[in-house]
């Protein structure tokens, strides 16, 4: 399929835009982007674009100009229009909204799913996440053939990651397997219509799925931290995981107490050294992180001694 072919990029977070970009960048230039509309963000909750739109608003005017930019609330809104495109073909990766059965209809060939996991292991809408709580070592993207169900349709084409396990985290992770799904995309392209033909269904049985995660899910209780501070009971690598996976979104956080008051901390990045947690970030409540790591140490012995 030449680079010319009509197709409409549906996607929001830095995943996207991270494949929208190497797309670009390889000459498959999208007639239209669907991305989720400006949202109020951080603490002074600033109105933004999402890094979709961002990254678009960042070409110069010869590629801006040729990408339309779609931000529904509700997709229906915006199906006649997209309908008018005549597309080819959709790409979907990260868009996190739910694409009715008849939007899925406009594209000549479909819509093709970009997905962060060895499909059908992981599917839902927290793969990369799933799979550092995991322990996981090895990962993939997969491409698909959209159908109704969530993550459900035949396989295109997949690719393995190895990564180092040990020292991954979900922002790095979430690089490598955006940048290796554009190039799985990159190479799929030219021969989509025969990769289409040839689909496989994926194998029901081997199904597994992952949920939102919310704050709570990032909560560490209090006792835990300490074991995982000393290194006992194993509780180390659990406590590591979860930073790992969990930042910087819902985020990860203990309650410790002190004179009676309860103290919220944030714990942003930690390694893990001879079976025990080593936080190389942290951030008390309503203040600046803390990075440096006698400073983290002192921070910490307010409420327990880590060599007790």
């Amino acid at each position: 399929m030449p680079r010319n072919s009509r197709f409409i990029f549906f996607g929001t977070p830095e995943f996207a835009a991270v494949i929208l970009e190497k797309l670009i960048k390889d000459g498959f230039v999208p007639a239209a982007v669907v991305c989720n509309p400006d949202r109020p963000v951080g603490r002074k909750k600033i109105v933004a674009p999402p890094p979709v739109k961002t990254k678009i608003m960042n070409y110069e005017a010869r590629i801006r100009e040729q990408i339309k930019i779609f931000q529904p609330e509700n997709l229906p809104a915006i199906h006649d229009a997209l309908f008018m495109l005549q597309p080819d073909f959709f790409i979907v990766a990260a868009y996190a909204k739910i694409i009715p059965k008849e939007m899925l209809k406009i594209p000549r060939l479909g819509a093709i799913g970009v997905h962060p996991s060895l499909l059908p292991k992981y599917r839902g809408p927290s793969p990369i996440q799933a799979a550092l709580l995991g322990g996981d070592e090895k990962s993939g993207v997969t491409l698909f053939l959209m159908d109704e169900k969530a993550d459900h349709g035949p396989v295109l084409a997949r690719r393995e990651l190895n990564y180092e396990a040990r020292i991954a985290n979900y922002e790095s992770l979430m690089r490598k397997l955006a940048e290796l799904g554009a190039d799985l995309l990159i190479e799929a392209l030219p021969d989509i219509e025969n990769k289409i033909k040839n689909a496989r269904p994926q194998d029901e049985s081997q199904a597994t799925y992952t949920k939102k995660f919310k704050t709570e899910d990032g909560f560490v209780d209090f006792n835990d931290l300490k074991k995982a501070l000393r290194g006992e009971n194993g509780a180390a690598e659990s406590v590591w995981r979860k930073i790992r996976a969990l930042n910087p979104e819902p985020g990860v956080f203990t309650v410790a107490e002190k004179n009676g008051q309860e103290k919220r901390i944030k714990l942003l990045s930690a390694a893990l050294e001879n079976g025990r947690l080593k936080p190389t970030a942290v951030q008390p409540g309503g203040k600046k992180p803390l990075v440096d790591l006698a400073a983290i140490r002192q921070y910490i012995n307010q409420y327990i001694n880590i060599n007790a």
